[in-house]
């Protein structure tokens, strides 16, 4: 964060041993999460290497680990299979990593090795099933599963509390101190003026960033949207004055279309999570239905 409080980036911390930690950067924002760590560090002795030697590849799907598994070493194997969520197992720091993250919604591992055996696992992972997948299709996977992306749903000029991230914010001890915390005091004493919600189309069209979107309380802006296909309909995340419910408008081509604010996300490990409805506005599809 920065001292307003703003999102500098979102990041995934390991802690893999005493006095080691492993950080995964948006590959965007590197050189300024560089000068932000190397800035904050040296004060507290502590040390930041960028490892560009290391390349990592993320298997994700139901079936991933179960397909990933067999190509890991050995010696990595046991650990990696009885991974908890967020946790992660290594064979030291220049070695293999394997992590059970994802930016998917789905199950999965994110595996960073040394950079030229990375093209080994690639060709292993092919030859077991395991179908290669582009920026489109995994950033459809994350919107269905209501996952922020930097510059587009946050940035520094928005806060946790306003992009469904205050869950990430730790306010406990009361004594703990971080950059950020004041504004964020302050902000949650007030409450957002604005905040995350999602959105399901209810028209023909295609939701977009940068669309205006038109409520009772006054206008927010489609920050990710596009047609998911484990749902059927057009889907978005959008920020909006604080409290809007129920239907709002957005502005595509110069149309109002009708849009239902929902909560993320919309799906989770292959289950739809929203009520759908059907043209007539009766309930089209409960919650927990599958793909």
């Amino acid at each position: 964060l920065n001292e307003r409080g703003g999102i500098l980036d979102d990041l995934i911390v390991y802690r893999a041993g005493p006095g080691w930690f492993r950080l995964v950067v948006n590959a965007a924002t590197r050189e300024k999460d560089l000068a932000w760590m190397r800035r904050h560090a040296g004060p507290h002795g502590a040390a930041v290497a960028e490892r560009a030697e290391l390349a990592m590849l993320a298997v994700q799907g139901p079936e991933a680990r179960e397909r990933a598994l067999p190509l890991l070493p050995q010696a990595l194997r046991g650990a990696a299979e009885a991974l908890a969520p967020f946790r992660a197992a290594h064979l030291g720091p220049d070695g293999w990593f394997v992590a059970r993250t994802g930016y998917t919604g789905e199950d999965g591992f994110e595996v960073i090795l040394p950079a030229e055996e990375a093209g080994a696992l690639w060709d292993g992972l092919l030859a077991a099933g395991v179908r290669p997948c582009g920026l489109g299709a995994r950033d459809t996977l994350r919107l269905e599963a209501g996952l922020n992306l930097y510059g587009q749903d946050m940035d520094e000029g928005t806060t946790p509390l306003e992009c469904g991230l205050g869950w990430t914010v730790a306010w406990e001890p009361a004594g703990r101190d971080f950059v950020g915390r004041a504004a964020l005091e302050r902000q949650r004493a007030a409450g957002p003026a604005r905040v995350q919600v999602g959105l399901v189309l209810e028209a023909r069209g295609v939701l977009r960033p940068g669309q205006a979107v038109r409520t009772p309380r006054g206008e927010g802006r489609v920050t990710s949207g596009s047609f998911g296909p484990t749902i059927g309909r057009s889907i978005a995340l959008a920020r909006v004055p604080a409290g809007t419910e129920g239907r709002v408008e957005v502005e595509i081509r110069g149309r109002a279309l009708p849009a239902r604010v929902v909560r993320p996300p919309f799906v989770r490990q292959g289950r739809i999570r929203i009520e759908l409805e059907d043209e007539s506005g009766r309930a089209a599809a409960a919650e927990g239905g599958e793909r």
